[in-house]
């Protein structure tokens, strides 16, 4: 039938459970949309899927990158296609589920990015800035740009102003509507999602994710890099090197996560063709993935 479903929304909200129990009863794969998920050794910190709770459903795009390189939305737009051949000539239905709005967006819609070339010397010059400064610059340059970026992530944030260095913008991806994908948006109230990324924090602290990013330094993993990989890498990082304290970590990542999920729901509210659920719906998410599937 080629169709795609997509499972979004802000983090915390249950979309790994969503998409496994939607892939089983509809014979569907599942294809990561994380930007971090795609990187080997990154498991604890980006709340990866672990393969018993996989059960027996086939995901994709996932550990398929070395922390230490860099793999943009174009690499995965090119990974993530060859995947979706690939299930549709299996039969199957290709279940597209993350919280990356431009990961969502590059097989999705008819999107194309950018061929600018990376300029080193740019590079060098704005590796030199700090976080603040270069969202600052790209608040000036790009205001649009601005509101959907991670103004935390120094990685982006230089790419952001590489383009804009030689197109004067950073292009927008296509709104056209296409009738072969369904955006289903799960959604909780503010004052639960704070609670479960708390939740979700404590969490994965029990699960190792100190040990975790003390592991990948070992590997050869810099802090430097660590940081570039946003959230909570770059708080581990910190936290490593005695730059703050265990009670200051904890609380500074709990407020970088909400910050973020405001920032994945300015991204998601520019596509008016998601359909919101809250993520215990199942019967009324069910019923609406059986009426696309079938019309």
């Amino acid at each position: 039938m080629n169709k795609r479903i997509v499972i979004l929304g802000p983090t915390a909200t249950g979309k790994s459970d969503v998409g496994v129990c939607l892939a089983k009863k509809f014979g569907g794969e599942i294809i990561s949309a994380d930007s971090r998920q795609v990187y080997t050794g990154l498991d604890i910190g980006t709340g990866k899927i672990p393969k018993r709770e996989m059960h027996g459903v086939h995901h994709h795009l996932l550990d398929i990158a070395n922390p230490k390189k860099q793999f943009s939305v174009s690499d995965y737009q090119k990974h993530a296609e060859k995947v979706i051949r690939s299930i549709y000539k299996n039969k199957h239905v290709p279940i597209i589920v993350g919280g990356t709005g431009l990961y969502i967006d590059a097989i999705t819609k008819d999107t194309t990015f950018p061929a600018v070339p990376p300029n080193h010397a740019l590079r060098k010059k704005l590796g030199k800035k700090s976080a603040a400064q270069l969202f600052a610059m790209l608040k000036k340059k790009d205001p649009a740009r601005a509101k959907t970026i991670d103004s935390k992530n120094p990685r982006r944030l230089i790419r952001a102003l590489e383009i804009i260095e030689v197109l004067g913008k950073v292009p927008r991806s296509s709104t056209q509507k296409r009738d072969d994908v369904l955006y289903i948006g799960l959604m909780l109230s503010p004052d639960k999602l704070r609670l479960k990324i708390k939740q979700r924090i404590a969490l994965r602290m029990k699960q190792g994710m100190v040990a975790e990013a003390r592991t990948l330094h070992a590997r050869g993993l810099s802090y430097k890099r660590m940081r570039e990989l946003g959230l909570e890498y770059r708080f581990l990082a910190d936290l490593l090197e005695k730059r703050n304290t265990k009670s200051e970590f904890l609380e500074q990542l709990a407020t970088a996560i909400w910050q973020y999920s405001r920032r994945q729901m300015t991204w998601f509210k520019k596509n008016k063709d998601i359909v919101w659920f809250n993520p215990k719906e199942m019967g009324r998410i069910e019923k609406k993935v059986m009426t696309f599937l079938k019309a």
